[in-house]
């Protein structure tokens, strides 16, 4: 490594970034000829140990290459093999220490090749058996827990590896030795670490326990030394503590070295020299940062692998991100900014492998940009912005995890001033929370400082065993109306929570602006209710009066291909909220055909987030999978389709449940998606036009985090204010009433149906991929195809332009007349598979609409 150039700390003059300390507090450091290029020195916040070993190859602290720090871990294990030989390493489990070396354990782990890793957590898990712990004696934060998924896991007797990132007296790996081997002795330990800096005291402790304990245990390092320090080193680096940060800092405080000819102040490599070593919280005085916008990444990270070794990484979990990981690195590199040169892949406190893997795949894929790992800390630690110091600047921000031991700050070192153009913020589920988002929380902190921050959540990993404590006996029943919903009891049963008391609504237009920017997901949030104006709302009533034979004909052709093909009582189970009043004209139809009383019941589901599983536990306990039939009320793309068949994937591997069928039961299908349908005609369904008022009342279903917990359903509201407008029950009795009318047209379509090839062309999708690109759209999501989905787009997102085919007549009446009201251009278009197609701004800032972008009162 050149000694020049440390991890984006700027080292040009040769200056070691120990330099400030070891004068300061008459520090020496002696050993290995690259000791200098590994660590620096900076000063503790913590009254139990005045001086930090700042690792540059540990990707904690300081932002490093992901190559090389991957590579410093890897190489370890290679060597910890050599020692062991292949048989023994074959038989090995590696235990890594919280926080700090969480990362580096599963990369040795990975360089010893088959070996499982666990790695202690600071985390406490409701369920999980604690199969150890141990004191660290010098920390901020004292208890490690050992929360393997297979409690033998550390019960076999081949060898321990044990991985800290630095040996400074050992008592650590002692306390945890003798905890070890009293619950599961073995004949074999090997101790790891990139630097060992005991005293000559100290290193024959270790020796001294071996000898206690009857076994053999070595030690691996890839350097050593000796750090000297005078009696008077706790009370100087106090002081200086105090000196050089004050009680409560100002966000803007510049931490520079005192006059004294030590040293000159400056900025980090490629950053503002005007950028504070600082940045904080309100908790350290300051006001809140003025954060920009922050785009979520999908990683699609494989289900059921681990984010980490919190509960133990098998060989298995190991082949399954290997094979994964060049999928998820393209997503990121997909979402960086186009020129970016310099990325920075943050990860978070224990969560280091992860997001270290991630970055290593983009470093390999975005050769242009530098790209620098490092993650977030609990450890306190001084900024002072000088060349000789190893932590140049600090940012502060509230805890985002709900830590078992309260509330607290955590820190961001040497990212501030770094001259980063982009982040990757990677966090766990757990940790995806409101305080994540708020204004002094670490999104915001970041976007005050890189012009591009994005977000890519792992989900958390629980074990089987902890999900089957802490989920409840008996899920709710379904809520119904009159109290949840307008709609009668017997009608339908809703799967999901009241959030009618919760405030959801957010003005169209921010809206919008955070689901493009990848700030918030559309189900977090409900749009303001459209209120049909008194033309709008005979429009309504014009085209029930004239479609509902045409839908009571759809109608009564999917529920009996539903009775012929499906089940002879099928279990309908809508998708909320557009399936909703289709389930409910399907119950009525079968009641009215064949005197079945079919129960029927409505779900959430969510693209990008899957189906409410909770749900679909409640319905497995109830009923028959085989029996339940999926309802929706078109159409438009095919995205709910594949949505669908992947959650309830995902939910048999996870639940072991078969038997669910993805095959979505649909009024319409313009977009070929599925083969049960009642027409593949695009024609207006009359409660499309509208939103809640025919719906039942109920709002589209909810998915935040703050409000839905892991055994909870979905949420919604009930717009019980809005019952004077209600048109729910109205459109329900007009398409009833013509089910006599349409029983022989439409018992002769069904044997049509029956006998003709239903197969899915999916031209539907291959239309809008083409429009999105003819459009300069780019994005699918951003197209909407269907009356219906065109109609949606005008009440609930900000419009850019409609296309309409050449000659749709009265179908259209209502999507023109809404056009009208927004200042959305329709435009004409002679070859569309779709009579329309709805087309979201496609880049959008607050109060653009329409195709000039200039902002239209709605």
């Amino acid at each position: 490594m050149d000694k020049a150039v440390n991890n984006g700390v700027d080292r040009a003059d040769g200056t070691w970034s120990g330099t400030w300390v070891a004068e300061r507090l008459g520090v020496e450091l002696t050993g290995d000829d690259t000791l200098t290029d590994l660590l620096g020195l900076a000063l503790r916040r913590n009254p139990k140990r005045a001086h930090l070993l700042v690792s540059n190859v540990l990707g904690k602290h300081v932002p490093q290459s992901p190559s090389v720090v991957y590579g410093s871990g890897f190489a370890l294990g290679r060597r910890v093999r050599e020692l062991l030989g292949a048989d023994a390493a074959h038989v090995a489990v590696v235990l890594g220490y919280a926080e700090t070396a969480t990362g580096l354990g599963h990369a040795v782990a990975d360089g010893l090749g088959s070996a499982p890793y666990l790695h202690s957590t600071r985390r406490p898990v409701r369920g999980v058996v604690r199969a150890g712990g141990f004191e660290e004696s010098h920390s901020h934060a004292t208890s490690h827990l050992l929360l393997p998924e297979e409690p033998d896991l550390l019960a076999g007797d081949g060898p321990l590896v044990l991985v800290d990132d630095e040996f400074s007296t050992g008592n650590t790996v002692l306390n945890t030795l003798r905890d070890l081997h009293e619950r599961h002795p073995r004949d074999r330990y090997v101790v790891v670490a990139l630097i060992d800096m005991r005293s000559p005291a100290d290193q024959g402790r270790l020796a001294e326990l071996a000898d206690e304990l009857g076994a053999r245990v070595d030690l691996v390092a890839t350097a050593r030394g000796t750090v000297l320090l005078p009696d008077d080193v706790l009370e100087k680096g106090q002081a200086l503590v105090a000196e050089h940060h004050p009680a409560a800092p100002a966000a803007a405080e510049r931490i520079s070295p005192q006059p004294d000819g030590a040293g000159v102040a400056s900025a980090p490599a490629g950053g503002d020299p005007a950028a504070p070593p600082e940045t904080s919280g309100p908790s350290a005085g300051s006001a809140p940062v003025r954060a920009g916008a922050v785009a979520r990444v999908d990683l699609r990270w494989p289900a059921g692998v681990p984010d980490g070794g919190r509960h133990g990484f098998t060989t298995t979990h190991r082949r399954r991100l290997e094979a994964a990981l060049p999928a998820m690195g393209a997503r990121l590199a997909e979402a960086l900014p186009s020129g970016a040169r310099r990325v920075l892949v943050l990860g978070f406190e224990e969560l280091m492998y992860a997001p270290l893997r991630l970055a290593r795949e983009l470093e390999q894929l975005v050769p242009a940009a530098e790209t620098r790992f490092s993650t977030t800390t609990r450890s306190p630690v001084l900024a002072v912005d000088d060349l000789g110091y190893a932590i140049r600047t600090r940012l502060v921000f509230p805890a985002h995890d709900d830590p078992a031991d309260g509330p607290g700050e955590r820190y961001a070192y040497n990212v501030a001033g770094a001259g980063f153009d982009a982040v990757v913020a990677v966090v766990d589920s757990a940790a995806d929370t409101a305080p994540l988002h708020a204004p002094d929380g670490l999104l915001a902190q970041l976007a005050a400082h890189i012009p591009h921050v994005l977000l890519a959540v792992v989900p958390s990993y629980v074990p089987e065993a902890a999900y089957a404590s802490e989920r409840p006996s008996v899920l709710p029943e379904p809520l119904r109306g009159p109290a949840f919903s307008s709609y009668a009891p017997e009608e339908v049963g809703w799967l999901l929570q009241d959030l009618s008391d919760v405030t959801l609504e957010a003005p169209t237009e921010e809206r919008e602006e955070a689901i493009q920017s990848g700030g918030a997901h559309y189900a977090e949030s409900l749009p303001v209710e459209y209120q049909p104006s008194e033309q709008y709302q005979n429009l309504f009533h014009a085209a029930l009066e004239t479609s509902a034979t045409r839908i009571a004909h759809a109608v009564g052709v999917v529920t009996e291909t539903v009775l012929a093909e499906r089940s002879p009582r099928p279990v309908l189970v809508s998708l909320a909220r557009a399936g909703t009043p289709v389930g409910v004209l399907m119950r009525r139809w079968a009641q009215h055909r064949h005197g079945l009383d079919l129960a029927h019941y409505a779900v959430s589901i969510v693209r990008g987030r899957g189906i409410d599983a909770n749900a679909l536990r409640w319905l497995a306990d109830r009923h028959d999978p085989r029996d339940v039939v999926f309802v929706d009320g078109w159409t438009g793309k095919g995205a709910i389709t594949r949505e669908l068949a992947a959650a309830l994937r995902e939910f048999e591997e996870a639940e072991g449940v078969t038997g669910f069928d993805p095959e979505i039961a649909v009024l319409a299908d313009p977009g070929s998606c599925v083969r049960t349908y009642g027409t593949r005609e695009d024609y207006l369904i009359p409660s499309a036009c509208l939103n809640s008022t025919v719906s039942g009342l109920i709002s589209r279903t909810v998915l935040r985090a703050d409000l839905v917990g892991p055994n909870d359903y979905h949420g919604a509201k009930f717009y019980r204010e809005l019952a004077g407008a209600d048109v729910s029950t109205a459109f329900l009795d007009a398409v009833s009433a013509r089910f006599d009318d349409v029983l022989d047209s439409a018992q002769a379509a069904v044997k049509e149906l029956l006998a003709a090839d239903r197969t899915p062309t999916w031209e539907g999708w291959a239309a809008v991929e083409r429009i999105s690109e003819e459009y300069g759209i780019h994005d699918v999501n951003l197209v909407k195809p269907g009356v219906g989905e065109t109609t949606r787009v005008l009440l609930r997102r900000v419009p850019w332009k409609i296309l309409a085919r050449a000659g749709a007549g009265a179908d259209l009446d209502h999507v023109r007349l809404l056009a009208e009201q927004r200042g959305v251009p329709v435009e004409e278009v002679t070859e569309l598979p779709y009579t329309c197609v709805g087309l979201i701004h496609p880049k959008y800032t607050r109060g653009a609409t329409g195709a000039d972008g200039k902002a239209v009162a709605v």
